[in-house]
């Protein structure tokens, strides 16, 4: 098989591929956290495309952290034979308060 490098383009789905994101969670109680995580390998859906999930703790601050878990998207062609994904979710309710983290993973290989 093709070694395929995160910067290459690539037709068609790349099995066990992933994405990282780094993002915000939203303003909550004056304070935000900082939500740093990579998604599972693709999990296939019926109509032939394919989704992530995710997991995890937003970093600590404000003397509390937050766990989420979510998935994204169907994958986002973006040109060049490399797709995102979308991602939308809350974390746990937690101090009182719990945060909405939405935004774009970063690209990877392949259009599907």
């Amino acid at each position: 098989m093709k070694k395929i490098g995160k910067d290459d383009a690539y037709p068609g789905l790349v099995p066990n591929h992933t994405h990282g994101s780094v993002d915000y969670t939203s303003i909550e109680l004056d304070h935000v956290h900082q939500c740093l995580d990579i998604t599972s390998p693709p999990i296939l859906t019926s109509d032939g495309g394919h989704i992530h999930s995710v997991e995890g703790y937003v970093l600590f601050e404000n003397g509390h952290t937050h766990y989420y878990e979510a998935y994204s998207s169907p994958a986002i062609p973006v040109g060049s034979g490399r797709h995102v994904h979308y991602y939308d979710f809350y974390t746990t309710k937690n101090v009182g308060h719990k945060h909405r983290i939405r935004g774009v993973d970063q690209p990877a290989p392949g259009d599907l």
